[in-house]
């Protein structure tokens, strides 16, 4: 069991409702968007921003020098990854609550207000998650369940997709579930995730492990562990601006790679050797059997003008990776 992702200074008391915490990586637009509408949004309760950047190259910090001098800025010389670059900021957070909060996101109505009320009222609450719209009217599937090696094999199958509303075979992202209720989940969805400074203090930060993705159902899977609850509400909204992606989509090849290590880590870590050693199989299994289907599609779509040639490039990453332990660069 890894220890490191455990040390959490707590030595200041808390000194407002929430500590903001946004992880940003060269999107300097949607940062300031989404710093404009928490300044408009957040109306009865004390708050701090905090952004973290990950060494961005787009001027990201300059821009948060000379338009919000109010935001405290850590500004990374490399990228310290999702998990890593999160910690940093609960570390120095005042918060009673800690909300870490994707910077291509939207607040609306008053959304972290509503959270805190929320959650004061159901002490038993870890982590909250709200709705999220994909534009303002497209609910966004967020929530989904601990992964497993059932779960990973479904969605490699593409059965995820293609019977999404299904109960047992799109299981995973609860397809059938309209996000309309509130409900207790297994994992709230790392774009806005409203946490308890004290259930934390206890749990323990992100496990750094993680580069990025399932380092928020590591943490979840660790709070349901502890004996709190993780809760959806509909009452809080926020937009994910065109589906969310903009850091992730600059290195595809890195991110398609690095999902399925995280999903790896998950397993081994949370549910034992038996079930990694599944789960590297149905991925190493998947990809082959994808690969000369992708290069005759490549082939005959003229050269991938039809996108195969960035689906040849996925495959190829990845068994790389799983047979060889090479990882595509940044």
């Amino acid at each position: 069991m890894i220890q490191s992702y455990k040390n959490i200074q707590t030595a200041e008391p808390s000194t407002c409702d929430v500590s903001i915490v946004i992880v940003n990586w060269n999107a300097r637009d949607y940062l300031r968007n989404c710093l404009n509408s928490i300044l408009a949004e957040c109306i009865d309760i004390s708050y701090e921003i905090i952004v973290v950047d990950n060494a961005s190259n787009d001027n990201s910090c300059e821009m948060l020098d000379a338009e919000f001098p109010s935001v405290q800025v850590i500004a990374n010389s490399t990228n310290n990854g999702f998990a890593g670059a999160n910690n940093q900021g609960i570390r120095i957070a005042k918060g009673r609550y800690v909300l870490l909060l994707n910077p291509d996101t939207i607040v609306l109505d008053k959304a972290i207000d509503k959270c805190i009320v929320f959650a004061d009222e159901r002490p038993e609450i870890g982590i909250v998650g709200c709705q999220v719209l994909d534009d303002e009217v497209s609910i966004s599937n967020t929530c989904f369940l601990f992964p497993s090696p059932i779960t990973i094999l479904l969605t490699q199958l593409g059965f995820t997709r293609k019977f999404a509303k299904s109960r047992w075979l799109g299981c995973s992202e609860m397809g059938w579930w309209d996000r309309k209720d509130e409900r207790e989940v297994e994992v709230v969805t790392g774009m806005f995730m409203l946490t308890r400074k004290s259930a934390i203090e206890k749990v323990g930060l992100m496990d750094e492990d993680y580069f990025i993705y399932a380092e928020e159902a590591d943490w979840c899977y660790r709070f349901w562990k502890a004996g709190y609850k993780c809760v959806f509400t509909p009452t809080s909204r926020i937009i994910h601006i065109e589906g969310g992606g903009k850091s992730t989509a600059q290195i595809p090849e890195r991110m398609f790679v690095q999902k399925q290590k995280s999903l790896l880590l998950f397993q081994k870590k949370n549910r034992g050797l038996l079930a990694w050693v599944a789960t590297w199989l149905i991925f190493v299994g998947s990809q082959l059997i994808r690969m000369p289907i992708l290069a005759a599609m490549y082939v005959f779509d003229k050269q991938g003008e039809r996108g195969s040639d960035i689906r040849v490039r996925l495959t190829v990453a990845a068994v790389k990776y799983h047979l060889l332990r090479i990882e595509p660069k940044m």
